[in-house]
């Protein structure tokens, strides 16, 4: 999936006025501000009450679902230009996201974790380096997961703060 692409989807889902945060290795890419390698997919968290017509808007792009686990995700697909992954999240007084685990657990989602990066030069809702480092744990590994855990852990050891004298 291209940059291009992904402003595509974002652009179609604002038009909409649907909300969606990046997550996954274009999540990591947008925190870094530069694409570190290929992407097959693009994760969004969106809010639940958006699934309907967010779901509409990528069938319009030319998407179609390939794997309905709803409500805890829906994936959909357009040949030759890449997959969605939709993470719907139910948010709280608080401002916090719960989204459907497989085994019944939900994951949150806290406030704090709703951030914005760059991708192609333009800025995006993401998810904070935090939320992304806890997303890449409980699952085995791929080389792939391995290389965003490394530049997610540069990232946190950049804006961690420093002892000074």
């Amino acid at each position: 999936m291209t940059p291009t692409e992904v402003h595509a989807v974002l652009d179609a889902l604002a038009a909409r006025r649907c909300r969606a945060w990046i997550s996954g290795g274009w999540g990591v890419d947008a925190l870094a501000g530069t694409q570190s390698r290929p992407h097959r997919d693009l994760d969004l968290a969106i809010t639940a009450e958006d699934e309907g017509s967010a779901l509409q808007v990528l069938n319009d792009l030319g998407y179609h679902i390939e794997t309905d686990w709803r409500p805890v995700r829906v994936e959909v697909v357009a040949a030759d230009r890449g997959r969605v992954d939709l993470h719907p999240l139910n948010f709280d007084e608080a401002g916090n996201g719960h989204q459907a685990g497989l085994d019944g657990t939900p994951f949150t989602y806290p406030a704090s974790c709703f951030t914005t990066g760059t991708i192609g030069g333009r800025l995006v809702g993401c998810l904070s380096v935090g939320q992304q480092l806890l997303f890449h744990g409980g699952y085995e590994l791929r080389d792939i997961d391995r290389a965003d855990l490394v530049l997610l852990r540069a990232l946190a050891s950049r804006s961690a703060p420093t002892a000074t004298n």
